[in-house]
């Protein structure tokens, strides 16, 4: 088997590595985490909050991002006392078959794995076998933008692999009450369970202003509601 180590494992395109710090969403949140952010991503939302790890239109792609060996990324992981390390980006399905002996690696030196993804990519068994779990988020019509077709942002396959696998969460991003129809819509057709939904915003300001409201709806749907822990503490500051 590759493992980490074997100079045979591809290396990771990756924009950033920080740790630790807290989880700022989802079922983990508060935990104490590293964080491994991969680059690219092969949707373009306007309201993405890590635009540097996709948009060369306003960011250099040189500079964001570089590649780094799987072996280097376990080391420096393993150099921490966090247990918890999630995987984010941009879109780190992307480079699924690269992650697998990083992730193979981490959980037989007892790390806990989250990959956080837009659920748009098939998980491979291999990965599906090792990954603790998938921090799924599919992207809503307001949050993709108009012009991006369902087809685009929402994979009926890729979602059904996830729910099937028992090890997936569904995390949605919500700017307006009228997103939450939508979101319903795909709970029922796709059987998304168990469900987060959380404010969108990258101020304290913003998250906290649409947080009573939906956490109103989120009981009388019954489903989970998530804060934006890191956008209350530190702002919209990189690396925290």
């Amino acid at each position: 088997m590759t493992t980490a180590a074997d100079p045979v494992a591809r290396p990771l395109l990756v924009a950033e590595y920080f740790g630790p710090t807290l989880q700022g969403e989802g079922s983990s949140t508060g935990k104490l985490a590293l964080f491994i952010r991969l680059s690219r991503c092969n949707l373009s939302c306007p309201g993405c909050d890590t635009p540097y790890t996709w948009d060369w239109t306003r960011f250099n792609s040189r500079h964001e991002s570089r590649r780094i060996a799987t072996n280097e990324l376990r080391l420096w992981v393993m150099s921490q006392p966090a247990k918890l390390v999630v995987i984010t980006g941009g879109e780190p399905m992307l480079q699924q078959q690269a992650l697998v002996p990083l992730v193979r690696s981490l959980v037989e030196d007892g790390r806990r794995i989250e990959i956080e993804t837009n659920g748009t990519v098939i998980p491979g068994p291999e990965l599906l076998d090792s990954v603790t779990q998938f921090n799924v988020s599919p992207k809503t019509a307001t949050f993709a933008g108009k012009k991006v077709a369902q087809s685009t942002r929402i994979n009926p396959g890729a979602l059904r692999v996830f729910t099937a696998s028992g090890k997936a969460i569904f995390k949605f991003v919500v700017s307006h009450k009228e997103e939450l129809s939508e979101i319903a819509r795909y709970e029922e057709e796709f059987d998304l369970t168990p469900l987060w939904v959380m404010p969108e915003g990258t101020t304290r300001e913003t998250v906290l202003d649409r947080m009573p409201w939906l956490a109103d709806e989120a009981v009388r749907r019954n489903w989970n509601l998530s804060t934006r822990l890191h956008i209350l503490l530190w702002g919209d500051q990189r690396g925290r």
